[in-house]
Order: C-alpha cells, then structure tokens, then sequence
C-alpha cells in the first residue's frame, strides 16, 4: 500500500486513496481495523435506541416530563452534531487512532456517569449533563473511526467496505432495543452500563490492528468551533423548546433566528479563515452538495423514529420494553439487509440509483407505517416498518462514501465530520419537530376526548397539556395519579387516549415521509457519476493544475 495520506506538511490528501501502513509495526490489519471500529462507533448506534426503550423508566423514576426526556435524547445529539466539525479536525491534526481512543474513553465514562444518576433535584440536570459529554466523546470518536476505515480501504472496495460498517452498525442498533427491554427490566440504569465492555473490546482490537497514527502541524479553528456549536445550539433550543413556549414566543422565534444568523455567520467567517475548520469549497461539487442533502432530510427520519416508535408502542399499544424492543427490530430487519445492497450498488453503478431507491422505498414506508398507526396492532405494521427501515439502508452508506469519494482535496476526519455534522444536526432538529409536533397534536386531541366526556373547556385543556407531558411515561400498567371529577374523566379515557397519542403520532411519520420524499427529489439531481480510483487522482491532479 502507499504512503499514509493523514500525515503530513506536504500537499493535502487525497480522500480516495487508500491509507498506508505506517512504518512502524508492519502492515495494518484490515479485518482487525474494521472490528475494532465497528464496536466503537456501535455505541453510538446502540446508544440512540437504547434510551429510547428506557425512556418510560427513566421517567417515572427520576421524575421527568416528556419534553425533559427528549432532552435527554437531544443533548446527546445536539453535542454531537455541534462539535463533529471539531473531532474530525482533531482527528487530522493529532492522528485518527489517537482521537478515536480518547474520544471513546470520554464516552465510556460519560455513559457510566448517566447510569450513576442520582435521584432528586439533581437528576435532571446530571442525566442531561452527562449525556451531552457522552455526545462530546461520540463527536471524536465517530469522524475518527469513520477515517479509518476510509483510509484502510482502497475506493474500489470502500463502498462494500462501509456498507458492512453501517450495515453491521445497524445491526448491532437492532440489538439496543432488545438488550435496553432486557437491561430495563433489571434497572435502567443497565442500559449505559453496558458501552463499558464494548468499550474495552473497542479498545484491545484498536492497539491489536497496528494502525498508524500521524500527526499534522495545523492550528485549530477554535473560533470556528464556537461558531457552529452555538449555531447549531440555538436553533435546536427555538425548536424544542417550541412547544412549552409556544410559536408566537419571542423567545422561539430569537433562538431560531439567532442560531441561523450564527450559522451564516460561521459559513462567512469559514470562507475567510486561512485554516478553517470546515473546507467549504468542498460544496462546489455538485454530487457532494447532493449526497449531503439526502443524509440531511433522510436523518431527520432515521435517528428520531427510534423514540417515537419505541414510545409509541410502550403508549398506545400497551407494550412492555421487551416487545416495545421487537416492533423496532422490524425497521432494522430492513435496514440491515438493504444497506449491503446498497453498498454493492455503489460500487457497481454509483451513488445515485441507491439514492433513488432509498428514497422512494423509505417515504413509502414511512407513510403507509403512518397510515396502519391507528390499526393499534403490530401484526399490520411490521411490513411498513421494514420498508421504512430498507429504504434508509439502501441510501444511508452510499450518500456517505460517494460525498467521502468527491470530497477532493479535504482530509478524511474532515469531510466525515462535514457529513457526520449534517446527519446529526437533522437528526436533532427532527427530534425537536416531531416532538413539538407531537406534544401540540396530543393535546388537541386529548382535549377533545375529555370535552366530549363533560369536562368543561378550561379544565379539559389543563388536563390535556398535562397528559401531554407525562404521556410518554405512562405504560399500561401505570395510569393518572388524583382524584376528583377531572382526574376520574381521564382514567375512564386511558383506552380514548392511547388512540389519541397514535393519531398524534401520525403526523409524525407522515413528517418523515415527506423528508424522505424531498431526499429524494434531491437524489435525482445527483449527476450519477462514479468514482474510482484513477478518476479521483485525476481530478485531484487536475484541481492542482
């Protein structure tokens, strides 16, 4: 193999050629690197669907609201898309092996942390505190692992290389839902426990690969870094919150708009900047620009449907976390058999047939899963899931390699975080969405159930704001806590409700269907091109000249 494209003061690196063995302990072992990446970035995947199960637990445990535990889940994904930049720049400068060790030990320690919680006032606070480090350690660990893998292996043989990282990510995705109803019923504290011996195992297989590690002598666009964090943080924070404070909030609409000002901002100050943190430029080509639209409107589906559907199940269809956990396998059956298809596509044909393909199978999914909602029966759902979930397999792996592929001229940890920004960034502004979405279309629901059942118009919306809140909490087995006329009118509509919850959540998912629709008019703009090896040295070449 050649030499090692990380390293270096000499010309930037190509993103498409494969990485070297570094000179020192021999060759790397490619299997060993793809294993030991593999369980790394797992807990990351493990980590969105996991919580998701727990989510009830952890609520009526701890005390929460369902919009306290989407943040929860928000933190973690609003960390790690605002900081993604800044690991996979990190990860160029200090070398992609080191990075991805220490990003995984701030993980681990930060998941043993959140299953450590304390009980009281506090909890809140630590839960979400800590879920946002362990966003943090994910936000290094994945663009270098990602890197890695890139780098290991050659263009021809990368995209089938990804699809078995993302198809087996997924997989292993589909193992969090079924471990967190197994962990749950222990304790759910079990549920960030267990990244502990992924951990380990991570580790030994990463110092067992030999895979070099060199450093690059650049600065660090700190401001750049501020820039996006706060950007991103701001938007996020105007959309979840959208729902406690309402849409004609001055507050809501100041974090949006600020955010997105901070956002064109950073993309102004990136332009200008003589070692930015992101390499705009990299959006002129035209495929790149295309398989970053596709990741962006595909994930605000991919990573939030994970707790609505888990909560969903637990809510409306009485389920308990260990079945909760079945119904989500179904999406990920599909997800995991599509993504090696698509990987094999890419590599024989390109990107955009893949995309064409998710796209249209996944909105399909997604909208007739939508339609069989209020059926309150998985038997008729299951097919629609694994439709939804083959769709974002089919497209999940080959809009991420082809945009890795075109990227000519940036760094691998950097283009992956440009990629891995976009992806987690729309997964949490779908979260807050949906969520502000679901919240608004519950209580209007609720509200009527009770009207229609006598109780008067102003008590009927105070109930229905506070079943709200608390609905995500509420399995089967433990109904509204009071008494009086009010509290007996909603546990006598306990059954009226849970059909109110999974019509609410029917916007929802005909909101992921229609993100995926416009992937997919995004997809076929895609010039269809594909790349190999020769042709990315050429342009490569060509860009110099």
């Amino acid at each position: 193999m050649g030499r090692d494209t990380s390293e270096g003061d000499g010309p930037e690196p190509v993103p498409s050629r494969p990485a070297a063995s570094g000179r020192r302990g021999g060759s790397p072992n490619q299997s060993l690197a793809l294993a030991a990446m593999l369980f790394a970035v797992s807990m990351t995947f493990i980590d969105q669907t996991i919580v998701a199960i727990a989510a009830p637990e952890i609520i009526h445990e701890l005390g929460l609201t369902s919009t306290q535990m989407q943040w929860v889940v928000n933190a973690y994904l609003l960390t790690l898309a605002a900081f993604f930049a800044l690991g996979g720049r990190l990860s160029d400068i200090y070398g992609h092996r080191r990075v991805m060790l220490i990003g995984t030990l701030v993980f681990v320690i930060a998941s043993a942390m959140c299953g450590a919680v304390p009980a009281g006032d506090f909890a809140q606070a630590w839960l979400i505190g800590f879920r946002a480090v362990q966003g943090i350690g994910a936000a290094l660990m994945f663009p270098a692992a990602l890197a890695v893998v890139i780098a290991v292996f050659p263009v021809e043989r990368r995209g089938r290389a990804l699809a078995l990282f993302f198809g087996l990510s997924g997989a292993l995705t589909a193992v969090g839902p079924l471990l967190g109803g197994w962990l749950t019923a222990w304790t759910w504290r079990a549920i960030f426990w267990v990244n502990v011996p992924i951990a380990v195992i991570a580790i030994v297989l990463t110092l067992l690969a030999r895979i070099p590690d060199r450093s690059k002598r650049e600065p660090l666009d700190l401001p750049g870094a501020v820039l996006v964090a706060v950007g991103m943080g701001l938007t996020v924070l105007g959309l979840q919150q959208a729902s406690t404070w309402g849409w004609s909030s001055v507050a809501t609409w100041a974090c949006i708009v600020v955010g997105l000002l901070v956002l064109a901002h950073f993309c102004w100050f990136e332009l200008r900047a003589r070692v930015p943190l992101i390499k705009l430029r990299v959006f002129r080509d035209r495929a790149f620009q295309i398989d970053t639209a596709v990741l962006f409107f595909s994930m605000m589906a991919f990573v939030p449907v994970f707790f609505f559907a888990s909560v969903y199940a637990q809510v409306s269809l009485s389920a308990s976390p260990n079945q909760a956990a079945l119904y989500l396998l179904y999406f990920f059956i599909g997800f995991g058999i599509a993504s090696q298809w698509g990987g094999r596509i890419l590599d024989k044909r390109g990107a955009r047939p893949a995309l064409k393909i998710g796209t249209v199978l996944g909105a399909a999914g997604f909208a007739l899963w939508a339609g069989k909602l209020t059926t309150l029966s998985m038997h008729d759902q299951w097919l629609y899931a694994a439709m939804a979930g083959a769709g974002i397999g089919f497209l999940l792996a080959p809009a991420s390699t082809d945009a890795v592929n075109r990227a000519i001229g940036a760094s691998y940890g950097e283009v992956t975080g440009i990629t891995q920004t976009v992806r987690n960034f729309a997964a949490s502004i779908g979260l807050a969405v949906f969520g502000t979405v679901l919240t608004h279309r519950t209580v209007t629901n609720v509200e009527t159930t009770l009207r229609d059942r006598g109780v008067p118009e102003g008590a009927a919306g105070d109930a229905a704001q506070s079943v709200a809140q608390a609905v995500t909490g509420q399995a089967d087995t433990r109904g509204p806590s009071g008494t009086g006329p009010v509290a007996d009118a909603v546990k006598d509509s306990m059954q009226a409700i849970r059909m109110d919850f999974a019509q609410a959540n029917q916007w929802v998912f005909y909101g992921m269907a229609i993100a995926l629709a416009i992937a997919f008019l995004f997809a076929l703009r895609h010039p269809g091109t594909r790349v190999t090896q020769d042709s990315a040295e050429g342009a490569e070449q060509a860009q110099k000249e």
